[in-house]
């Protein structure tokens, strides 16, 4: 079963999402991995890499490795989890992109609630 409802017509969360960050490098993204899990801001992150990015920073088109970190948490948590990213990220501006979990088995959404529930409660 799907864990979701329609509200005219359109699927709405109840309350998960998916975070993303980019770290410079591997020992940082299980860093901050390690740091965000044990804090139970997040009941699992998965960190891909390396992948290469392309950006603007300060006037010039940069091209560099970096590691993504890919977060499943809940949305009572999105703040408390992004001052976590800031405080323990080397970036000056960390990319930090939150998008609702549509859609999702019962099982894995509970698994997050169940996971994250000892901050979720405070």
């Amino acid at each position: 079963m799907i864990t979701a409802f329609r509200l005219k017509g359109n699927w709405v969360v109840k309350g998960y999402m998916q975070v993303m960050t980019t770290v410079p490098s591997a020992d940082e993204g299980a860093a901050l991995a390690h740091s965000i899990t044990t804090q139970r801001l997040a009941a699992g992150v998965q960190i891909i890499g390396p992948i290469r990015s392309l950006y603007w920073w300060q006037g010039s088109l940069r091209d560099e490795r970096e590691w993504q970190l890919v977060i499943k948490t809940t949305r009572s948590l999105l703040v408390a989890l992004e001052n976590h990213i800031k405080a323990n990220h080397s970036y000056e501006t960390p990319e930090i992109i939150a998008t609702e979990i549509a859609a999702g088995s019962d099982d894995y959404l509970n698994w997050i609630s169940a996971e994250t529930q000892r901050i979720d409660a405070s």
